[in-house]
């Protein structure tokens, strides 16, 4: 199994009571600790409103992110789970995302789909096109990028985007462009996508979810003539790790005492059933346990959100040890 850490950033309330002058010393500390180890790649959020509720707390974008953990790093995949595809232009997109792989020297991850988030979206003036049209706008943002890295320049006049001979040159380092992770479950539309286009998956991490959902997507790539096997099928996952369930329980009231004060005791303890009963929470035994069982199905990547890490990397350390190890 491969191994990615979320980077926390502000979006789930994550940086809460951090000068926001120190904010981004800890988001690249964190980032520098993965690289340090055992992780293959950090990922950010494409988000500009935290959630469970928008607030005025911090919330970093996500592509100047990457630009600068491009610089700060030197041997981590960087990764965005995912970029909303309605909110930059696909050749504007395509430029800043190939800009990224030569600032890193070939590092970056092109996480994207349809987008979901209502509030944002209509906050920044983009409406909010029903989800039959954000997917048709993700397939065409995604046969843009394709050919702005592939060669360079890119033409297409769809029913979203009108792009005429748009020019993405220097291409990405990487050989047939930035590795594209097309993100989402939807069956009818997001998965053929991918069948389609992707080289990595990420949806459902819960495992008869995750096991209906391959289906799905190989079904898909049976239609389409596609390799099932080529596409890495990867899931996000909530940890909350102790050496003993005790320590568990404490590490999800520690972060219910963050999240009440900002969005209150209802909305926090939803925030906590993203924790618990799911696989990446637990001792570490029970964590591998729960991973196994996913990677016989087929989840061969997982990338890991711990909502402590900008505070804490106690939690992250022990994964480290304990169940990276297990499953590498």
């Amino acid at each position: 199994m491969r191994f990615g850490l979320f980077v926390p950033q502000g979006w789930r309330l994550d940086l809460v009571g951090i000068d926001p002058a120190d904010q981004w010393a800890v988001m690249r500390d964190v980032a520098r600790h993965a690289e340090a180890g055992r992780w293959e790649s950090v990922w950010v959020y494409d988000h500009f409103h935290t959630v469970p509720v928008a607030t005025d707390e911090a919330c970093h974008e996500a592509w100047s992110l990457v630009a600068a953990l491009g610089a700060a790093t030197e041997r981590i995949r960087l990764g965005q789970m995912c970029t909303c595809m309605g909110y930059r232009n696909p050749a504007y997109l395509a430029k800043v995302a190939a800009t990224c792989d030569i600032v890193s020297g070939g590092r970056v991850e092109m996480g994207i789909g349809g987008g979901w988030y209502e509030h944002e979206w209509r906050a920044y003036g983009y409406g909010f096109p029903p989800a039959p049209e954000r997917l048709r706008m993700l397939d065409e943002g995604v046969q843009i990028m394709r050919q702005a890295w592939t060669v360079g320049r890119a033409t297409l006049h769809g029913r979203h985007y009108d792009v005429d001979d748009a020019i993405v040159q220097p291409r990405p380092l990487q050989e047939g462009g930035i590795p594209l992770w097309i993100a989402g479950g939807g069956e009818k539309v997001t998965l053929r996508i991918a069948a389609q286009y992707a080289q990595y998956t990420n949806f459902d991490g819960a495992l008869e979810g995750f096991r209906h959902k391959s289906e799905v997507l190989a079904g898909h790539c049976g239609d389409l003539g596609r390799d099932f096997g080529s596409i890495v099928r990867s899931a996000n996952y909530n940890v909350s790790i102790g050496a003993t369930e005790a320590e568990v329980e404490d590490r999800l009231q520690q972060l219910r005492a963050r999240l009440e004060p900002i969005v209150g005791p209802e909305k926090a303890e939803r925030q906590l059933g993203g924790f618990r009963g799911l696989p990446a929470c637990g001792t570490p035994g029970q964590i591998v346990e729960n991973l196994r069982k996913l990677e016989d199905a087929g989840m061969t990547y997982g990338i890991f959100y711990f909502p402590e890490a900008a505070y804490d990397r106690s939690g992250i350390e022990l994964f480290e040890r304990e169940v990276i190890p297990a499953l590498s």
